[in-house]
């Protein structure tokens, strides 16, 4: 049996995808071990998002090179479909696969067969409804990615994921749910629906709405949780029957900026108004609901005027916690023409943001102390302490010396200890 190992980059749908490849090639024959572990092969799943994850791939190249230089590396994904040239000359490297044919790996090794010389396939991406016949199901953790749609029609102007993934496109309604019964029988009891743009889900009659409603009534299944969604893509009705439903109390929505003229610039679609007033009102509905978003530092263009309404628009809204990204020009977005400012300001604006967001989860940590929260427990580390996240997206640690793992159990929230709380297993139920 071939040795296989793999490593991930980049966003929650990679982590279903890999999960998912990984599955075909059990069942192909091949043996997978851990990345840590010597492989014949090694595959990694790329990211392109920023500058930081194009170059994270290349160091990670060189670092199995040098650690299994007999290993045969494959690039899937993202990076490997826009750039195929520069990766091609990285050492050990023997295929590069993009988004197109990444599912189907197995076939594509057999289909072409290693050589002295990069074996490129990148052909272009479809927008036909998909399927996906291998499941994702990830033995290592609790919770399982889903993916139901893939590709962007967007295009905002600082991105280049639609060059990357293909245009918008949604999974059949039915291998949704074919896929959610076997993860669930599998025994995840949280399923967190993923894909670029998956508030733009839309197959035959079926929406987003239609994916979540269906989830409810799957037997077994206790979580359902979206990620990071557009924010002109949900409405916040979708959270108003949340108490009869298992949609957790939890929404990720990128804001980018909170000036109108850079979100202008950035190409979104909203303004600071609209997405204000979005927050507010699912803030309202949905007590104790964590929100996070994103903010991209350093568009070109962006004056202190600009990044200071965005600090105070971070700082005014009910949200939880930011992802801080510094700009950095990508190779095929039209923001690439214009010109960057430099390092220096992007990476102090940054910090003030980061500092923020740290400060505000603090808040909406110390808002729950004293309450009893559900905690899907994860893999004991082994140091006592046990850990697992409530549905608002809080990590809880917990003494205990049984094996909590997999179980959703009452926890009484008791004090902050940095990004974590620390509780008690309690026999009462939440509140």
């Amino acid at each position: 049996m071939k040795r296989i190992s793999f490593y991930t980059f980049g966003c929650r749908l990679n982590q279903s995808e890999t999960a998912s490849i990984e599955n075909s090639f059990k069942q192909g024959g091949y043996d997978v071990v851990g990345f840590d572990q010597p492989s014949d092969i090694v595959v990694i799943n790329t990211c392109t998002v920023t500058e930081g994850g194009d170059a994270d791939t290349r160091h990670l190249v060189h670092k199995v090179s040098r650690r299994n230089p007999q290993a045969r590396i494959a690039l899937v994904g993202c990076q490997a479909q826009i750039q195929k040239e520069r990766l091609a000359s990285l050492p050990n490297v023997r295929w590069i696969v993009g988004n197109a044919r990444k599912m189907d790996l197995v076939a594509v090794f057999n289909e072409f067969p290693e050589s002295h010389q990069a074996q490129v396939v990148t052909p272009v991406i479809g927008r036909e409804p998909f399927s996906l016949p291998v499941p994702s199901i990830d033995f290592d953790h609790t919770r399982a990615n889903i993916k139901i749609q893939d590709g962007c029609d967007f295009f905002c102007s600082f991105c280049e994921i639609p060059y990357a993934r293909g245009r918008a496109r949604s999974r059949i309604f039915e291998d949704i749910l074919t896929e959610s019964r076997a993860l669930v029988a599998a025994g995840h009891k949280e399923l967190i629906l993923t894909g670029i743009n998956i508030g733009t889900y839309a197959y035959a009659d079926k929406t987003l709405k239609d994916v979540i409603n269906a989830l409810n009534a799957l037997e077994g299944l206790e979580r359902i949780r979206i990620s990071s969604i557009e924010p002109t893509t949900i409405s916040k009705d979708i959270f108003e029957k949340r108490q009869e439903g298992k949609l957790c109390r939890y929404l990720h929505i990128p804001l980018q900026s909170g000036d109108d003229e850079i979100l202008g610039e950035m190409k979104r679609k909203y303004t600071v108004a609209a997405f204000s007033d979005f927050v507010r009102a699912v803030a309202a509905t949905v007590p104790q609901i964590c929100i996070g978003t994103d903010v991209i530092v350093g568009f070109p263009g962006e004056t202190q005027t600009h990044f200071d309404r965005t600090v105070d628009t971070l700082r005014e809204l009910p949200i939880h916690y930011f992802h801080v990204f510094s700009y950095s020009p990508r190779h095929m977005a039209k923001s690439r023409l214009l010109e960057t400012m430099p390092p220096q300001v992007i990476a102090e604006r940054s910090q003030i943001l980061r500092e923020l967001s740290l400060r505000k989860r603090r808040v909406f940590h110390e808002s729950l102390l004293g309450t009893t929260q559900r905690v899907l427990f994860e893999h004991p580390k082994g140091d006592g302490w046990q850990n697992g996240l409530t549905d608002n997206y809080v990590r809880v640690k917990v003494k205990s010396e049984r094996n909590l793992f997999n179980q959703m159990l009452p926890v009484l929230l008791q004090a902050i200890e940095g990004p974590c709380v620390l509780g008690e297993l309690s026999k009462k139920g939440t509140h």
